[in-house]
């Protein structure tokens, strides 16, 4: 029988500036008798990166813009917010009807630039991206000594209602698995499939994960593939081939 196991560690504190994460889920994992080793993928929450690092704004600091306040006061909107995501991004995608989606510095489309104030310390305090999340998920995997580690957030998706948790950090496996030139059962040449296998160990992280459960690290165990540096930039789907810029 073909599974996998997929195992949330659930005694983490609250992550706080310069902690070491990898000390902590390690502690926690020793807590809750898991171990991680070489076969192990472990998924961790964008989020608890971002407070260790240190990427977290007070938005009492922000000086919004003369177009941040126009936009917001328009929406309802936060304009400290607005301006902070405007400073995360390198291009507007789609600012309409209250709703702000854009291309992050590191090339992700999403909405906010990524910004966020849930499961934050206060109303005023927001989250941004990790400054290189697959620099992140090297060193962490470094730390942790396994297998392939997966820095995950949670995506709106192109006409499809819902978030998913998608890859956004990758260490230690390939984030696509290209089976173009291979056959399908039927003996068919395969010629567009191309599988976010990232995507998919972090959305199925997501199902542990939840929200608001305090569940920010998942184990993931049976799955099978061959060790690789890795990176997420690969999930980037390229201009040229992007018919909807």
């Amino acid at each position: 029988m073909v599974s996998i196991r997929i195992t949330g560690l659930e005694t983490l504190p609250e992550i706080r500036p310069g902690d070491d994460l990898a000390h902590l889920i390690l502690a926690a994992a020793a807590r809750e008798r898991q171990e991680i080793t070489r076969s192990t993928i472990v998924v961790v929450a964008q989020k608890i990166v971002s407070k260790a690092e240190g990427s977290i704004v007070d938005l009492n600091t922000i000086e919004p813009s003369s177009f941040s306040a126009t936009w917001a006061a328009q929406w309802g909107k936060d304009a400290r917010l607005i301006e902070l995501v405007l400073r995360q991004s390198r291009r507007i995608v789609r600012m309409d009807r209250g709703v702000l989606i854009t291309e992050t510095h590191h090339g992700f489309v999403a909405a906010n630039a990524g910004v966020d104030r849930s499961n934050t310390s206060g109303n005023d305090i927001a989250t941004l991206l990790p400054a290189d999340p697959d620099a992140s998920a090297a060193a962490l995997r470094a730390a942790l000594v396994c297998g392939a580690l997966i820095i995950s957030d949670t995506f709106g998706r192109p006409w499809r209602e819902g978030l998913v948790n998608v890859a956004i950090g990758v260490s230690g496996i390939e984030p696509l698995e290209d089976l173009r030139g291979t056959r399908d059962r039927a003996g068919q040449m395969l010629t567009a499939t191309l599988l976010a296998r990232a995507d998919e160990l972090a959305s199925a992280a997501g199902l542990v994960m939840g929200k608001s459960a305090g569940v920010p690290v998942v184990l993931i165990e049976g799955y099978e593939w061959e060790p690789r540096e890795g990176s997420a930039r690969p999930l980037i789907r390229p201009p040229e081939f992007d018919l909807f810029r």
